[in-house]
């Protein structure tokens, strides 16, 4: 009676939740919705067969579907051109929108929703379809290239939204769900396993920073599933779809996820300070081989042993010595590297973290407060006051400019303040276009002013770059 019972709960709820999705209105679509959330999780409790039809239910109305348009660059190709050579006929550039789409989650009633940096990238134009077929234009709050996350938001109340779970809670061999937007197949979900935790890729695109801990599933996830939602049975998020590992392009048995404890940690950044608050060790890590753990009598090859301390960094402020082989963090295992930057990327400049170790046979344990890169604790925020400063405002090259100027990347000085540093301390003029500032290339504005406030501690700031019909590269050096 009980079984029956909770299976008509169930039903009823799924039901509600299916009429509730087909109105119109947004703010109707999820006025029961949180109800009705908790209706399907307490019908579908302690069930000793699996049903993915509650996750389902549950995760498919907060997915969207996102497309984007981005302006590339065209050559005019002649006919003849086989025949006389390109010396014979000259190839004009011309721009052309192409249209790429992904997927996104809803996190906040409000219009903010999560997704992968590289499905908004270069994007000139950003459209959300919800599930109810609404479309909306979207603005970029804030972006993560080294996390691969994004976070955008729709000018909308009373969204429905997935709640996140504790990534670190999940477990190899647990059921999970795919929710997506493949092949501009809208709500597409697919079902699968937890295959690995804390998976590197060691993807060429990515920057010498980038996070690499991965949630592994076979869950078929393929192009446009990217940004999409990884789900448990109770319909939370554990992580964001990101990647396949597949020689054609399109699924062939593995998948990664972003876990969902990173996510939350670099959107709420995002939202709060417009930049990641990224949070260092301070070590390099040796590589560790079950020959090299035999002859450092280790109890075995899992952990992360440290090479060395960065001076000032947060380690050797706490004591700890190359040689060490890190266990865990705040009690969660770290058998790799990878592991270990997950959960160190999940804390802030500042936040102390139990670190259990082995040195010279025996177990140890400390407390380490972590540092910025900096190695100090201050709150990097990104706004306008650090460009009033140095008297600058800048825009992004078009894809022609680009091209004419046979460059991928760079920054435009469009207009200089006479009171600023730039225009006092040094002779930059109006069109240098900034390639990079210290070394770091620069694309965006973000990523302009996330490279001044990287710089702001050393003694000068370099900018390098180039004038259009200019056969020079150019340097001006300045203080903040």
């Amino acid at each position: 009676m009980k079984n029956i019972k909770s299976v008509s709960t169930f039903i009823l709820a799924t039901l509600l939740l299916i009429q509730c999705q087909a109105k119109s209105k947004p703010a109707t679509e999820s006025g029961n919705f949180e109800e009705l959330k908790e209706l399907i999780k307490s019908s579908n409790h302690g069930k000793a067969n699996i049903s993915f039809v509650a996750a389902a239910a549950i995760s498919t109305p907060c997915v969207v579907h996102i497309r984007t348009k981005i302006n590339v660059v065209v050559n005019t190709v002649s006919p003849f051109q086989d025949f006389f050579g390109n010396e014979f006929f000259f190839q004009q550039p011309r721009n052309q929108n192409q249209e790429s789409s992904g997927s996104g989650v809803i996190i906040d009633p409000n219009g903010y929703i999560v997704t992968n940096n590289h499905v908004i990238q270069n994007a000139t134009e950003i459209e959300v379809t919800l599930r109810n077929k609404i479309t909306y234009k979207a603005r970029i709050i804030g972006t993560d290239k080294d996390s691969d996350i994004a976070l955008i938001k729709i000018e909308e109340t009373k969204l429905p939204t997935l709640e996140f779970a504790n990534s670190d809670s999940t477990m190899v061999g647990e059921w999970v769900l795919a929710v997506g937007n493949p092949f501009n197949l809208e709500s597409t979900v697919t079902q699968g396993i937890v295959s690995a935790k804390g998976r590197a890729l060691n993807m060429q695109n990515q920057s010498n920073t980038s996070i690499e801990s991965f949630i592994q599933t076979d869950a078929a996830v393929n192009p446009g599933n990217s940004g999409g939602a990884l789900v448990n049975l109770q319909g939370e998020l554990i992580g964001i779809n990101t990647a396949i590992a597949s020689p054609t392009g399109a699924y062939a048995g593995y998948a990664f996820a972003v876990p969902s404890n990173l996510v939350y940690k670099v959107v709420e950044d995002l939202k709060r300070h417009g930049t990641v608050q990224r949070a260092y060790l301070g070590i390099q890590a040796d590589q560790l081989t079950s020959e090299k753990a035999k002859k450092l009598k280790l109890p075995s090859a899992s952990g992360v042993l440290i090479a060395m301390t960065n001076k000032g960094g947060a380690a050797e402020k706490a004591g700890l010595k190359a040689g060490d082989l890190i266990l865990k963090i705040n009690g969660n295992n770290i058998s790799s590297f990878p592991e270990l930057l997950e959960q160190i990327n999940t804390h802030r400049p500042g936040d102390i973290v139990a670190v259990e170790y082995i040195r010279n046979g025996n177990s140890e344990k400390v407390n380490v407060e972590l540092k910025n890169k900096q190695n100090n604790n201050e709150i990097i925020k990104l706004d306008d006051n650090i460009l009033r400063k140095i008297g600058v405002e800048v825009t992004e090259l078009s894809s022609l400019e680009k091209s004419n100027l046979r460059i991928n990347h760079g920054l435009k000085v469009v207009k200089l303040d006479q009171n600023g540093i730039l225009e006092r301390s040094t002779d930059i003029r109006v069109g240098f276009i900034i390639l990079a500032v210290n070394e770091q290339p620069v694309t965006n504005l973000n990523d302009f002013q996330k490279a001044i406030f990287s710089q702001q501690n050393n003694k000068t700031i370099i900018l390098e770059g180039i004038y259009p019909n200019r056969p020079y590269t150019y340097q001006y050096a300045f203080k903040l």
